[in-house]
Formats: C-alpha cells, sequence, structure tokens
C-alpha cells in the first residue's frame, strides 16, 4: 500500500455471521496497481474501517498474515458505524487504513512455550498470531490458547478452533454455560492452572480488557513469569491512527503508535 494514511476503497468479498452480534468481514483491497502479496502486516497490528457519512473505528486484523489474497476483520454492532457495517452486503465498498500500530514479537516468541489469553471481541488479534505460529510451529515449544466468552453461542470462530486444535491446546470457558456445555466455567484467568509450563522460557500474548490482563498478571508473576514476557495488545477508541488526535492515550503512551501491543511494564503504571 503506498500511503498508510490515505483511506483506500475495500470490496467486501465475503460475510459470516459468528454470534447474535459479531460478523466476519473478508475484505479485498482496491489497489492500483494491485497488491502483488497481498495486505503485508505483523499479528497485532490494525486497521482503520470506514463507511462514509457514518464514520471509522480500529479493527484487529483476524486473518493470516500470510494470506495474499484478502484480509479479514471481525466487528460486533455496538454503535452507529458498526451497525452500519452489519446492514451491509458482501459486493458493497467501505474504506480501509493501515496497517497501523506495534504487533507482537514474532521473533521474541520463537523456541519458548507461549500462552495466548483472550475474551470474547478480543480474538482477532490472537487468531492472527496463531495463524502465523501454525504456519511455522517447528519454530516453537508448547502453545496454548486460553479463550473465555460469556456464553457458548458467544464464542466466535468455532471452525477455526477445532482446526488449530490439531497444533496447539486450546482451553475454553464460559461465565453462563448452558445444558450442553461440557467445557470450563468461570473467568479465563482461571485457566492457568490447567496448563504446564517452564515459567523461564515461557511468553504470554494477551488482549481483552483491563481488569482481565490486570487479573492474569497477577496470576502469572508469582509463577515466575517477569512482565517482561507478558505483552498485551491494549484496546482503545482510537481515530486518526497517527498520534494527533488524543484518544488512545495511555499514561504517556500512544496506543496506536507505541502499540496497541505492550510489554506489561510498560503500561503497568499508565493511567488512562
Amino acid at each position: 500500500m503506498k500511503n498508510i494514511y490515505l483511506p483506500q476503497s475495500a470490496k467486501i468479498a465475503a460475510i459470516k455471521d459468528l454470534s447474535h452480534n459479531v460478523k466476519l468481514f473478508r475484505l479485498k483491497l482496491r489497489q492500483n496497481p494491485p497488491l502483488k502479496n497481498g495486505l503485508c502486516f505483523v499479528p497485532g497490528q490494525f486497521a482503520l474501517i470506514g463507511v462514509w457519512g457514518y464514520g471509522e473505528a480500529p479493527f484487529g486484523i483476524a486473518s493470516s498474515p500470510w494470506e495474499n489474497k484478502y484480509a479479514e476483520v471481525i466487528v460486533r454492532r455496538v454503535g452507529t458505524l458498526t451497525s452500519q457495517l452489519h446492514r451491509m452486503r458482501a459486493g458493497d465498498e467501505i474504506t480501509f487504513r493501515g496497517p497501523y500500530g506495534r504487533g507482537f514479537p514474532l521473533e521474541f516468541f520463537q523456541g519458548k512455550d507461549l500462552i495466548m489469553v483472550t475474551g470474547g471481541c478480543g480474538i482477532p488479534p490472537i487468531a492472527s498470531l496463531i495463524e502465523y505460529i501454525i504456519k511455522n510451529r517447528e519454530l516453537f515449544n508448547e502453545v496454548y490458547l486460553l479463550y473465555g466468552a460469556a456464553a457458548p453461542q458467544d464464542i466466535l470462530l468455532k471452525d477455526k478452533i477445532k482446526q488449530w486444535e490439531k497444533k496447539i491446546k486450546v482451553i475454553l470457558t464460559v461465565d453462563q454455560p448452558d445444558k450442553n456445555w461440557r467445557g470450563h466455567v468461570g473467568m479465563v484467568s482461571g485457566l492457568i492452572s490447567y496448563i504446564q509450563v517452564d515459567p523461564q522460557n515461557t511468553a504470554v500474548a494477551m488482549c481483552g480488557p483491563g481488569p482481565m490482563t490486570r487479573a492474569l498478571e497477577n496470576i502469572l508473576k508469582p509463577l515466575g513469569i517477569s512482565d517482561r514476557r507478558i505483552f498485551v495488545s491494549e484496546e482503545r477508541r482510537m481515530q486518526c491512527g497517527i498520534g494527533k488526535c488524543q484518544h488512545c492515550t495511555s499514561g504517556e503512551k500512544y496506543v496506536c503508535l507505541d502499540g496497541p501491543v505492550f510489554n506489561f511494564d510498560e503500561i503497568d503504571q499508565n493511567w488512562d
């Protein structure tokens, strides 16, 4: 992409319902000349998706960084823009800016046990990271995904989870089980007790709300996993993507420029 700060036209190639209020959008970027190798990004980076007249908002890129034909984002219906996106159909066009920000430290993760933790709609950057890991599975030791949702019907990317389970260990939990649920019940932080890792050679990748990441840090640190080995994808309502609008500040950090992925000790004492 020649200029990541200019909105580019993107065609909605496909839409998939993931839950009652969450949809996956498969996008094809209309570049001239076309992108030969697809969208180049690092798992953990984000894009700004917009609809003329309705606004623009940040979304983590959920597709594989190896995919060269399309990019995928996951959209939960919560406001004006996302409601309009949910009304759109395959073939419609939207705008795309990015990718922006700092992604996960892929080289640092290599040769280590890796724990990935997320909840609800925090799955997109983690999904992209998992796709990267599976493509390079021999470079990583034990790999875990700990994923929590409000209820079984709120678990996203169920088809992909079935594929991931062939290569990594996946542990799911829900807050409100139904009569058919046979998995864990409770907070995702409680799943740590079900895995065994070498704390001196373990890294953690998280994406989710502040209370979740704080609760996990309080569990991981006593196990011997230092904050320098814990990486958090911060959730903020970023608007400009270039550190000008002030909407994404976290202490002295700009999430859009310095993140969205941070070492936990970079943001541990930040105020919002």
